[in-house]
Parts: C-alpha cells; sequence; structure tokens
C-alpha cells in the first residue's frame, strides 16, 4: 500500500502524494564550523549575491528564485539532557516562520522534533510530517501537528523528505539524525539532488563529526569539494544565511 495523508482538518497542510523522483545535477558548497554570528564579510557576501540576482532578472527577465521556501529538518526524538538543545529547536523554528518557510520533517511530535513542528505550525507556516507506518504509535503523542504523510518504511520517508524540501538542516539527535544527514551529504555528492544542506553545531555538539569528516580529508578518503557540502554554523540564523549566500551565488 502506497504513502496516505492525512491532516488536523484545519486546511493548512498540503495534501498530495507522489513517487520519488530525485533531482539531477552536483554542486560544491562552501562552509564552515561555528561562529558566534554572521559578520560583516557574510553580509557583504549576501547583499552582493542579492545584487547579482536582480541584475540577472533585469537582463533576462528570468525567474530565480532568491532564497529556500521548505525546509527538510532533521532531529531528535528526545530533547537531550540540556535545556540548550530545546532552545536551538525553538529558535530554528522562530527563524524559519520569521522568514515564512514551511516544515518538513519526521512527523513527531516529541522531542525536539515537537519543539520545531509545533513553533513553525504556530507561527502559521505549513508543516508537513513524514512517518513510517510502524513508528506512528511511537513517535505521535496527541493531535498530529499539521499534515502527517504516513509512509510505508524508512526509505520511503528519506525519498519523500528529500523530494519536498529546497534544503536540509540537522539539529542534534541520534542515530537516525546522522544518518539522514549523512545521506543527504551523499546524495549531493553523488548528483542526486543538489539542495543545500545544513548542520546546527549547536553547543559543539557536532565538533567530533566535522573532525571526522576533516580526518577523511586529510587520509584522502572524503574530497574536499565534498567536505565542503556541509555548511555548519553555532545558531540558526547565520546557517540559513549561510545556506541563502549559497543558494544565491549557485542558483
Amino acid at each position: 500500500m502506497g504513502p496516505k495523508a492525512i491532516s488536523n482538518g484545519d486546511g493548512r497542510g498540503r495534501g498530495g502524494v507522489e513517487k520519488p523522483s530525485p533531482e539531477a545535477g552536483a554542486r560544491v558548497r562552501g562552509g564552515e564550523r561555528g561562529g558566534n554570528g554572521p559578520g560583516p564579510g557574510l553580509r557583504g557576501a549576501l547583499a552582493a549575491a542579492r545584487s547579482r540576482v536582480g541584475e540577472m532578472r533585469k537582463k533576462r527577465g528570468a525567474k530565480i528564485m532568491v532564497n529556500f521556501q521548505k525546509v527538510c529538518v532533521f532531529c531528535g526524538s528526545n530533547l537531550g539532557y540540556r535545556k540548550i538543545f530545546s532552545d536551538a529547536a525553538l529558535d530554528l523554528g522562530q527563524e524559519l516562520v520569521k522568514r515564512k518557510m514551511d516544515l518538513v520533517y519526521g512527523g513527531g511530535s516529541i522531542g525536539l522534533m515537537g519543539l520545531v513542528s509545533q513553533t513553525v505550525y504556530n507561527g502559521g507556516c505549513n508543516v508537513l510530517g513524514v512517518i513510517p507506518t510502524a513508528l506512528v504509535p511511537i513517535e505521535i503523542s496527541g493531535q498530529a501537528v499539521g499534515e502527517v504523510l504516513i509512509v510505508s518504511d524508512m526509505h520511503e520517508r528519506k525519498a519523500e523528505m528529500a523530494r519536498r524540501a529546497d534544503a536540509f538542516i540537522a539539529l542534534p539527535g541520534g542515530y537516525g539524525t546522522m544518518e539522514e544527514l549523512l545521506e543527504m551529504i551523499t546524495w549531493s555528492q553523488l548528483g542526486i539532488h543538489n539542495k543545500p544542506v545544513g548542520l546546527l553545531n549547536v553547543d559543539g555538539y557536532y565538533d567530533s563529526l566535522l573532525g571526522l569528516f576533516d580526518k577523511g580529508v586529510e587520509e584522502g578518503f572524503i574530497k574536499l569539494s565534498a567536505r565542503n557540502i556541509v555548511i555548519s554554523a553555532n545558531t540558526a540564523s547565520e546557517l540559513i544565511m549561510k545556506m541563502e549566500v549559497l543558494n544565491i551565488i549557485l542558483c
């Protein structure tokens, strides 16, 4: 049986189910660790990129997507032991609302997933959760947030999330979050998609993972261009700004 959608009935969700169809094309992305906030260099790059897009529109009359509209967020179904992780999830949700971006996520109503989805939904943006049948009783507690698309398995879940999103962001999480993040990085490396992949490195949570990527480059297992697929920052506002800069420059 194919995927089916359920909604909370307020009409804000988006219905319709299609089979996943990977997009072609690859691109190289720049990324760096950490940072306490966007500096003048980053703001200047964003302004220059927007100006360039404006000039291209005038010259060619082209329709260019200045930023992405649907963000897929990978994150834990647990809250973690420290409040800083919950605060980061709430902050990311607020940043998406501020930019009027819709959310695609794993469909759960608990943990960091629940915080992000409820924040975006309460802010008036669309929320689509994609969840396998087996996880419905485990990860959905009470009423679903926004629209929920129930699929057959984890593979279909990831394919649907990837197809429906314009960009990907990973919050702190466990094995599942990391596996989803790494698959999107791999798909980008293989040219299956050309969408920005961001890592919200809350309080250095992903320092060791980023260090492992660097070790892979050093030992000859990861190309530098592939290492740069991952864009990282310590705060949601800085991360989204970096991803927008890259998206504008490469679109």
